[in-house]
């Protein structure tokens, strides 16, 4: 059964939905929504489905908590690919609605910091609340449980309602970056524009503790792409880090990174290697600041100095 199917973050109409439809093999599989990453997921672990496609990250708000935290806790699972969406949200309504009339308005967690300075504008009054993803928001709005949802415009006529407003967005350019989960295998091999990503829990608190991470990664030429502290439960201030790098484990530089990382830390999940979305860059990079002169320095302790003494 599985082999023929794939998940997504449900209901119907989501940018989830949408983003999956963009890869050709999803022509080929019955699509079948969930009500949760985690749910997605464990279909995934179940062998109910070949695969999920999750969101992981957006360019406003950075990693999605909850995928990271499903990939690092419970059965492993292992990324293959990843799709980028431009994301842009419409205001969506039943048919006859005003936007004076919006008293309540909900959309996915990850929707609110992205159109937050929009609803402070045009509807400072409404009050937010979360919905599962933005699509059961607009589901919801049919319902009649709110006013209005912040969703694609494609879930406008799955939901029976009226875009009063599109093209909401507070940043230009915003997107998010979705993953394909399957169980674990071999890598696709390298394209040689590879992400390779995973978790690491830290041996011990210290000042060196992390710098000892960054390190296997630098001394090998290995760039980042993603950091992001999650907790691991327990007591405060004891934290595993979701990193992405450039390149692919059967690269000599990323793979030895990941060994020197297995060499200090008491537990790396590897979360997989696999094509990036984006186009490789073809741009000039910024010059390399200098940072080695007394002019450097000397500004550094002066602007130390004024925080200090509350002047910055």
């Amino acid at each position: 059964m599985s082999a023929s199917r794939f998940a997504y973050l449900g209901p119907e109409g989501t940018f989830t939905e949408s983003a999956l439809r963009t890869l050709p093999e999803a022509a080929t599989r019955e699509l079948v929504p969930m009500v949760s990453v985690s749910a997605a997921l464990d279909a995934v672990r179940a062998q109910e489905v070949e695969a999920a496609l999750v969101p992981i990250e957006n360019s406003v708000e950075g990693g999605v908590t909850g995928t990271i935290d499903e990939l690092t806790h419970g059965t492993p699972l292992m990324i293959f690919r990843e799709v980028r969406l431009p994301i842009a949200f419409a205001l969506l309504a039943l048919p006859g609605t005003a936007i004076d009339d919006i008293k309540t308005v909900t959309g996915h967690p990850v929707a609110q910091p992205q159109v937050r300075h929009w609803l402070r504008r045009h509807l400072p009054y409404a009050q937010w609340e979360s919905a599962a993803s933005n699509a059961e928001g607009a589901r919801l709005v049919q319902e009649g449980r709110y006013d209005a949802a912040f969703a694609g415009v494609a879930a406008a006529a799955r939901y029976a309602l009226e875009p009063l407003v599109t093209g909401i967005h507070d940043a230009e350019n915003a997107e998010t970056r979705f993953v394909l989960v399957g169980r674990p295998a071999q890598p696709a091999a390298p394209t040689g524009h590879d992400r390779t990503s995973v978790v690491v829990w830290l041996s011990a608190d210290g000042p060196s503790a992390l710098l000892g991470l960054l390190q296997q990664l630098a001394v090998r030429g290995v760039d980042l792409l993603l950091i992001q502290s999650r907790p691991v439960g327990g007591a405060m201030g004891h934290y595993c880090f979701a990193i992405d790098a450039a390149g692919h484990v059967a690269e000599r530089h990323v793979g030895e990174a990941l060994m020197g990382l297995k060499r200090i830390a008491p537990k790396v999940r590897f979360l997989g290697s696999y094509p990036r979305a984006d186009a490789p860059y073809t741009g000039t990079r910024p010059a390399r600041r200098d940072i080695s002169g007394d002019s450097v320095f000397t500004a550094a302790a002066d602007w130390l100095n004024r925080i200090q003494g509350g002047r910055d």
